[in-house]
C-alpha cells in the first residue's frame, strides 16, 4: 500500500470534493481510503508514505484528444509552406508529415507524448493516429510507447481516403485488429476506437464498411466542423449537414466522439444530444489555426451535450487547454463570465464521464475503488486555497510543470520530477535521430 498526504486534496467526489490537510491511500490499482492526513498516518503507520508538502493532490488529467504523430512536428519547417487557411494547413504540413510516418517513427513519438504526459500529470490519452507511411502495426507501436511509460491510453487509427481506397480499407483493418487485439486483454489500460480523419476525406462507401465492421459497444472518433470548408463540402457532395451526414450513416452514439464542432447548427446540436454523442474541444489548437472558436457553452447550457478537452496534438499538458478555453469563449463572446462552471466542468467532470464509457474503472476522482490515477502538485498558494476556489488556483497558477508525482494503476510512475525506470536521455536522443530522418523524407 501507498499512502499520498499534507496536502490539499482535490477530490472531484460529489459529497466532499476537498480536504484540507487531506491523505489518500492506494492499495494495488485502486484507491483504497481517503481521509485527513492525521487519521490515515495513525491508522496505516507503517505505510510508505509520499509527502506532498501543502501541494495539491489530485486525480490524474484526463486529455480526450490527442495526436501523438504530430510530436516530431515540433520546430520542423517545410519548404514552400505557406499556409493562407485551414485546407493549407492540413495538405502543406499534417498531410505530408503522417505521410512520411513509419512505423519507427510512431514508436519513437510515442514515446516521447506518453513520456512527457505522465511528467504534465496526464495520467490517460485518447489518441487519434496517422501514419500513412506504414499503416498496418502502428498502433501496436503506441501500445508498446504506452506500456513502457505506464500511461492509461486508448487508440485508434485515422480512416481517410485521400490516399486512395486500398489504403483506406487498410486503415479499417488496423482499427479492427488493435480493437479485437485490446478486447482480449483483462487489463483496463488500453482500449480502442473506430478512428476516421473527417467527412470530406470520406465517402459514403468507406464509412459504410468501418460502420458494419465496427463490433457492438465501440464508437467513432472523428473531426467534425474544424473549418468551415468541411462544412461546404457536406451540403455541396450530400447536401446535407455534416452530422445530419454521420447520422444517416449510423456514427453518432453514445460511444463516439466528435473533435472540435466549430460550425454547427442548433439541429446538428439536437442530434448529437438525442444521440448522447460525446464532443471534445481543442481551444489551443482551435486558435492556432485560425479556425474559429466552438459554440460549446451553447452545446452544454442549451442542449446539455457532454462536452471535454483535448490538445489535439499542440501540447501534451491539458492545463494549457483548460486556460486557453477560458479565455476564447470570454474573448469571442466578449463576456467576461463566459466559460466560469463550463469550462472546469469539462476537464474536472466531463473528461472522466467521457473515458469512462471506455475504461472501466473510475477515473477523475479520488474515492474508495476509483482507480490509482493519482498525481501531485508542488503549488504554494499566495493566497487560502478552499473547495469553492481551488479551480481557479489551478487556471490561475498550476500547469505541467508543477507536477512533482504521478501514480498511474497504482504504479509510481515520477517521484520528485524523476521519471522511474526510464531513461530520458536515450528516449530523447532516440526521438531526434528518428526526426531528423522524418523531416529529411518530407523535405526530400
Amino acid at each position: 500500500m501507498l499512502l499520498l498526504g499534507n496536502g490539499h486534496l482535490v477530490t472531484h467526489e460529489k459529497e466532499k470534493g476537498f480536504i484540507e490537510n487531506g491523505a489518500v491511500l492506494i492499495d494495488g490499482k485502486v484507491i483504497k481510503e481517503v481521509a485527513d492526513t492525521k487519521t490515515l498516518k495513525k491508522k496505516y503507520p507503517d505505510v510508505e508514505f509520499i509527502d506532498a508538502q501543502n501541494g495539491l493532490i489530485m486525480p490524474g488529467f484526463i486529455n480526450m484528444h490527442n495526436h501523438i504523430y504530430s510530436t516530431f512536428a515540433r520546430g520542423l519547417s517545410i519548404n514552400g509552406y505557406h499556409p493562407k487557411n485551414f485546407l493549407d494547413i492540413l495538405e502543406g504540413q499534417w498531410f505530408k508529415l503522417d505521410s512520411e510516418m513509419t512505423n519507427e517513427t510512431t514508436y519513437h513519438s510515442g514515446r516521447i507524448a506518453y513520456l512527457e504526459s505522465l511528467k504534465n500529470g496526464v495520467t490517460t490519452m485518447f489518441d487519434h493516429q496517422a501514419s500513412y507511411g506504414e499503416i498496418e502495426g502502428s498502433l501496436d507501436q503506441l501500445s508498446k510507447a504506452a506500456t513502457e511509460m505506464g500511461v492509461r491510453t486508448c487508440l485508434c487509427y485515422e480512416v481517410s481516403d485521400r490516399h486512395g481506397k486500398q489504403a483506406a480499407n487498410q486503415a479499417i483493418e488496423e482499427n479492427l485488429r488493435f480493437i479485437n487485439k485490446v478486447q482480449n486483454q483483462t487489463s483496463d489500460m488500453q482500449k480502442a476506437m473506430m478512428g476516421m480523419h473527417a467527412q470530406f476525406t470520406l465517402s459514403d462507401e468507406t464509412m459504410e464498411k468501418a460502420v458494419g465492421k465496427t463490433p457492438e459497444g465501440v464508437g467513432f472518433h472523428i473531426h467534425v466542423a474544424e473549418g468551415i470548408a468541411d462544412v461546404h463540402d457536406a451540403l455541396h457532395k450530400y447536401h446535407k449537414p455534416i452530422i445530419n451526414r454521420l447520422f444517416d450513416l449510423g456514427i453518432l452514439g453514445r460511444q463516439s466522439l466528435l473533435g472540435h464542432c466549430i460550425y454547427i447548427n442548433p439541429q446538428e446540436m439536437q442530434l448529437i444530444k438525442d444521440t448522447d454523442t460525446m464532443v471534445v474541444t481543442n481551444p489551443q489548437s482551435n486558435m492556432g489555426n485560425a479556425v474559429g472558436c466552438p459554440p460549446t457553452l451553447r452545446m452544454m447550457d442549451e442542449f446539455g451535450i457532454v462536452c471535454g478537452l483535448g490538445t489535439d496534438g499542440f501540447t501534451t499538458d491539458i492545463t494549457e487547454s483548460y486556460k486557453f478555453a477560458n479565455l476564447i469563449y470570454k474573448h469571442t463572446l466578449v463576456d467576461p463570465g463566459a466559460g466560469g462552471t463550463e469550462v472546469p466542468e469539462m476537464l474536472f467532470a466531463n473528461n472522466p464521464k467521457m473515458a469512462n464509457r471506455y475504461f472501466d474503472t473510475k477515473l477523475g476522482v479520488i474515492e474508495e475503488g476509483a482507480a490509482a490515477d493519482v498525481i501531485i502538485a508542488d503549488y504554494q498558494a499566495p493566497t487560502p486555497i478552499t473547495a469553492d476556489n481551488v479551480n481557479g488556483h489551478i487556471l490561475m497558477a498550476v500547469n505541467g510543470n508543477n507536477i512533482t508525482d504521478t501514480i498511474i494503476n497504482g504504479e509510481v510512475r515520477m517521484r520528485n520530477k524523476e521519471v522511474l525506470n526510464v531513461d530520458e536521455d536515450e528516449v530523447y536522443a532516440k526521438a531526434r535521430e528518428e526526426a531528423k530522418k522524418l523531416w529529411s523524407r518530407i523535405n526530400n
